[in-house]
């Protein structure tokens, strides 16, 4: 079975253009495989709408991986969004994959830390769930003030989600 024509010639489009070239989106221009990979995140966290208003649960894959680099590579941009200066202080990451796996960011040993599922840090990082209605772990005043505002998407800032009822 062929894919769409218009998934085929966007791939095609790709396929052909240097991974490194700049392309607008939104006032901001990113690299090509940063494009693609912030196209993925919108259809991902999109979908998530859409399973959230349906009630349905969906099951994690390893893809999820690419929704988590990009909140990680959009640290600074959240602040950013916000006027704020991004603190240079690192935060290492540290994601349990949905097989178990684990995939590290930063370096460890300092004060600032954020671990627990990818699932989790994906849902936080799009705003489709509350840090606080997760299993997230957040050490750290510098991990802290950064998941309250993560934002991996482009546009104003996001309010975020509001703590679900208990």
């Amino acid at each position: 079975m062929a894919p769409p024509r218009a998934r085929h010639d966007l791939l095609v489009a790709f396929h052909a253009t240097e991974n490194t070239r700049r392309v607008p989106w939104f006032g901001v221009s990113m690299s090509l495989a940063s494009s693609m990979t912030a196209r993925l995140m919108e259809t991902w966290a999109h979908g998530q709408d859409i399973a959230d208003a349906l009630a349905i649960e969906r099951q994690p894959t390893t893809r999820i991986r690419h929704i988590c680099h990009l909140g990680v590579q959009t640290r600074a941009f959240s602040y950013a969004l916000r006027g704020m200066e991004a603190p240079t202080e690192p935060v290492e990451i540290v994601l349990t994959a949905p097989d178990g796996s684990e995939w590290h960011w930063g370096q460890g040993g300092g004060p600032n830390s954020v671990s627990g599922s990818a699932w989790d840090f994906s849902l936080v990082v799009t705003q489709r769930r509350n840090i606080a209605d997760t299993g997230l772990i957040v050490t750290g005043r510098v991990a802290g003030e950064w998941m309250s505002i993560a934002q991996a998407f482009a546009g104003a800032p996001g309010a975020g989600r509001a703590m679900a009822e208990r």
